[in-house]
Parts: C-alpha cells; sequence; structure tokens
C-alpha cells in the first residue's frame, strides 16, 4: 500500500509497507525501468547474470524495438519478469506528477520484495562491479546484518566514440571522470542496495529502510543522506557503480531526443544532460575494472 509524502511540483518521494520475508527468500535481483535499450540490454542482463543475479524485475516504459526479447534471450525467461509500465500518473488534487520509476521501484519492493535478501534499483547504463569477490553476493557477505547500502556513480563519457563501437559498453568505455564526490551539481549520486523487507519510501537515489535514511557505503560505514556526499565516506573496495552516462555521441543524441522520464521543457532536458557531459569529459582516468572483471569472468 503506497501513501505520496510530498505535494509538490512531482512525487518523488513514496512511502509503503515492507513486505514479510519469506522463510526461503535469497540472493539479489535487479529491478529496472527501461524504454527501447535493444542494442545494450543483452550485455547488460549477461553482467549481472554472470555477477550473482538471481532475478530481473523489467518495468517497460512502452518500448516498440526488441529490448523485451533480447533480455530474455541474454538470461533465460525464467530469470525475467516483466511489468508494463506506460504511464503518467498525477495525485488527484495537487496535480503533481507522480515519479513513474519511483512508482515502478515501490511496486517492486512491495510486490516482490519477500522473494529475496537484497533488491538493487539501477538503469541499463549502470553496471554494478564486483571487485572484492568474483559474485554480488560475496561482495555483499560482510555486509550481511545491514539493510541499506549506498553506491556512488563513477561517470563514464564518450571515450572518443562518434558511433557505438563494436565489442559492446564494457570493452569500450574505459575513461571515467576523476572523482565519484565531486561537488559539481549532478555528478555526485547514488544508487542503493537494501533489504527490500525493511523498506518504508522510496526515491530514485535514496532509500529508506526501518523509517530512516541511514544508508552505509560498501565498508559498512554509516552516514545520513546528506552526509553521504562528504568525500569520507566514499568506497568502492567490494563493489564499484560504474555509469554509462553517455555511451557514444550518437547514443548520447539519441538519448536526449527520447526525453526525461519525467514532463520536462525539451531545451531545460538539453541543458541539464549536455552540462553533466561536459563536466564528466572536462578531465578523465582510465578505469578498467569492469572491463577486467568481464572478461576474466
Amino acid at each position: 500500500m503506497f501513501s505520496a509524502l510530498r505535494r509538490t511540483k512531482s512525487i518523488s518521494r513514496i512511502a509503503l509497507d515492507p513486505p514479510k520475508a519469506l522463510p526461503d527468500r535469497e540472493g539479489l535481483a535487479i529491478v529496472l525501468i527501461v524504454r527501447d535499450e535493444e542494442a545494450h540490454i543483452g550485455e547488460w542482463a549477461r553482467f549481472h547474470q554472470k555477477a550473482g543475479v538471481r532475478h530481473f524485475y523489467v518495468y517497460d516504459n512502452g518500448s516498440v524495438d526488441g529490448t523485451l526479447v533480447q533480455i530474455v534471450a541474454a538470461v533465460g525467461v525464467q530469470n525475467v519478469t516483466v511489468i508494463p509500465w506506460t504511464q503518467k500518473l498525477c495525485d488527484g488534487n495537487s496535480g503533481a506528477e507522480i515519479h513513474n520509476q519511483v512508482l515502478a521501484y515501490a511496486h517492486a519492493v512491495a510486490n516482490f520484495g519477500d522473494q529475496v535478501r537484497w533488491m538493487a534499483f539501477i538503469d541499463v547504463d549502470e553496471f554494478l562491479v564486483p571487485k572484492s569477490g568474483e559474485t554480488l553476493m560475496d561482495c555483499l557477505a560482510h555486509l550481511e546484518g545491514e539493510v541499506n547500502i549506498s553506491l556512488p556513480w563513477h561517470m563514464f563519457g564518450r571515450n572518443g566514440f562518434e558511433d557505438a563501437p563494436e565489442g559492446g559498453i564494457v570493452a569500450n568505455y574505459t575513461r571515467r571522470h576523476p572523482d565519484p564526490m565531486s561537488p559539481l551539481k549532478g555528478m555526485c549520486n547514488f544508487k542503493m542496495i537494501v533489504d527490500p523487507c525493511h523498506v518504508t519510501a522510496m526515491k530514485v537515489h535514496s532509500i529508506e529502510t526501518n523509517g530512516s535514511a541511514v544508508s552505509v557505503n560498501d565498508r559498512g560505514e554509516k552516514a545520513s543522506a546528506s552526509d553521504r556526499k562528504k568525500p569520507g565516506f566514499y568506497s568502492a573496495d567490494h563493489i564499484q557503480l560504474n555509469h554509462y552516462y553517455t555511451r557514444s555521441n550518437a547514443e548520447l543524441m539519441a538519448k536526449i531526443t527520447r526525453g526525461s522520464n519525467m514532463t520536462q521543457d525539451a531545451n531545460d532536458h538539453l541543458r541539464r544532460v549536455m552540462r553533466k557531459v561536459d563536466q564528466i569529459e572536462a578531465e578523465s582516468v582510465e578505469d578498467p575494472a569492469a572491463k577486467r572483471w568481464f572478461e576474466g569472468a
């Protein structure tokens, strides 16, 4: 059961009663909302299945290409649950738009969260890279007593590609912004891995568990939602979250044309995206962690 807790221009925080854990729940599931990602979702799904992800809950926001065919082909129909999610919903009193991605995340927790120990909420341009173990579950083993883990973005740019290169994302995009905790606007943010049976409110970049937004980094060090952006909270010792924000320039332009998940002025969306791209590519470092793991997996 959901209740919108904020009446603003858009409703981006949704509260819910956490599900009751099934006695045999286990493993890690990924929840994603997707639209027209036929070219890359197969690689993304194979990467995460090799990393030990048990199930994929796919909220399809109106794909008209072969996105769903590709993910099923990549990991098997038994490992994918597809939920049609083409909608724009608004609060009946204020008219505020309900953030469709947050609504999908809350739906997944409420309906499927009782089946797994961990749930991650990421996009198809985000990859969870195991660092301290062969699988993500190995990398989470030392955090068994925790319920809320924040992973910072590592922001990757175009790597000089005008068009999509042969060989996929992980093999080709190896340069990123050097500072995951950069104070530049839009550069420092987080995605979460949580115990869904403790989730009490959802946002895209912050999840409340047991009524609190306190979370830990992958070393187990605690911080409030706002204090996560302090440099001392940074860690990618066990799991690194790679955000391939642009991919090639041609794909970046297509992404901008496709628009935001939320109703937004097209020119404002263009300016926001390109400002972030310029920041990512102003300086960069080589980071082969994902490539090295995937080729050796």
